[in-house]
C-alpha cells in the first residue's frame, strides 16, 4: 500500500515512522522545510510537495494520512475519500460533527475505508482492560470515571488551538474527543449529555476545561474532565464492574509509566485480588493502529475507530459547546 502523508508535524512524523514496509510516495506541508526533515529523518523515498490536492489526486498514493491542523481535516478527508483513496485522518476529524456529517454518509456508501486516529485504543494498558472487559471478568459494567491533562506551555494561548476558526473549540474537543472515545468504546452509546467547558487559566476564547457525564439508556454513566490547566501531565481511566475494577494510569513519557491495575472482588468481598500490569519502553500505539488498519483494509474488516465513532463522539461536544462557555 503506497502511502501520502499530508501534515509533517510532531503527528505526521508518528505516522511515517509506522509505516513499516508500506512505501511513503508523497510528503506534504505547507512548510517545505517541515516536509523534508520528515523525509530525511525517516529516509523516505517520497515526493516534497505543499499542494495537497496533487497527493490526494496521485495514482501512485493508495492512503492518504492526514495529520493537519482541525480546519482541513474534514476537507481533505473528503477530498482524498472522493478519489478513492482510503484515509487516515487524525481525531478529531473535523471541527464540529455537522462539519463532518456529510462524510460520514459517504463512508457508509464506498468500498474504501475511513480510520480515524484513535490511538489510546493500540495502548496496552487500555487494550488488555478491554479483553478483560469483554470476557466478562469484572461483570456487567455499572460506570467509568476518567480524567487526562496536560499543563500547556508558554504561549499556549497564541497557538492554533487557541484560535476557534482554525480548532473549533479546546481542551474538550482536544484531548476530550480521546475520552469520550473510549467511553463509548467501554460502555456504548449515550443517550443523556450533560456538563460544561469552562476557561480559567489560558487567555483564549477556547475552553481549557471539559466536564462530562454521560448516560447509555441502560444508566451506565462516565463521568469525565479533561484539562490544559493540569500543570502534571496525567491520565487516569477506572472502569467499575459488578465484579472488579479496573484502572489505567499513565501513556508513558511524560504522562508516567503506563499501569494497568485489576481489583477482583472475592464472593465474601473484603480487600481484592490485586494484579498489576506495567508497560516500560516504546509507545508502539501508532504502530499497532496502522497495522490493523492495513490488516482491515485487505480482508474487508470493520475498523477499530472508524468515521461513526468520531461522529459519536463530536455530536457529544457539539452538545456541550452549544452552550456556550460557562460563565
Amino acid at each position: 500500500m503506497k502511502i501520502g502523508i499530508i501534515g509533517a508535524g510532531l503527528i505526521g512524523n508518528k505516522r511515517a515512522a509506522a509505516a513499516g514496509s508500506h512505501p511513503v510516495t508523497y510528503v506534504c506541508d505547507t512548510q517545505l522545510t517541515l516536509a523534508e526533515s520528515l523525509r530525511s529523518r525517516h529516509r523516505l523515498d517520497a515526493q516534497i510537495t505543499s499542494d495537497w490536492k496533487s497527493v490526494v489526486a496521485s495514482q501512485d498514493v493508495d492512503i492518504v494520512i492526514i495529520s493537519v491542523t482541525n480546519n482541513f481535516l474534514a476537507p481533505i478527508a473528503e477530498a482524498a475519500f472522493d478519489a478513492g483513496k482510503h484515509v487516515l485522518v487524525e481525531k478529531p476529524a473535523a471541527r464540529s460533527a455537522t462539519e463532518l456529517a456529510v462524510l460520514v454518509e459517504k463512508s457508509n456508501r464506498a468500498s474504501t475505508k475511513i480510520k480515524v486516529g484513535f490511538n489510546l485504543r493500540y495502548h496496552p494498558a487500555l487494550s488488555k482492560a478491554k479483553s478483560i472487559v469483554s470476557a466478562g471478568e469484572i461483570g456487567d459494567l455499572m460506570f467509568l470515571r476518567g480524567r487526562y491533562g496536560h499543563g500547556g506551555r508558554v504561549g499556549y494561548e497564541k497557538e492554533w488551538r487557541a484560535q476557534p476558526e482554525i480548532s473549533g473549540g479546546g481542551e474538550l474537543l482536544d484531548q476530550g474527543v480521546h475520552l469520550i472515545d473510549l467511553s463509548r468504546w467501554f460502555l456504548g452509546d449515550f443517550e443523556t449529555v450533560e456538563g460544561h467547558a469552562h476557561t480559567y487559566f489560558w487567555n483564549m476564547p477556547v475552553d481549557d476545561n471539559g466536564f462530562l457525564s454521560l448516560q447509555t439508556p441502560d444508566h451506565k454513566t462516565a463521568w469525565l474532565h479533561v484539562s490544559c490547566s493540569e500543570w502534571k501531565n496525567m491520565f487516569s481511566l477506572e472502569i467499575y464492574g459488578k465484579t472488579g475494577k479496573l484502572q489505567v494510569d499513565g501513556l508513558g513519557g511524560s504522562y508516567g509509566v503506563e499501569r494497568l491495575t485489576f481489583y477482583k472482588m472475592h464472593p465474601e468481598m473484603g480487600p481484592p485480588e490485586t494484579t498489576i500490569w506495567e508497560y516500560h519502553g516504546t509507545d508502539l500505539s501508532w504502530q499497532l493502529e496502522f497495522d490493523a488498519f492495513i490488516h482491515a483494509i485487505q480482508h474487508n474488516l470493520p475498523l477499530n475507530g472508524d468515521i461513526q465513532d468520531a461522529h459519536a463522539a463530536l455530536q457529544i461536544v457539539e452538545k456541550i459547546y452549544s452552550k456556550g462557555l460557562s460563565k
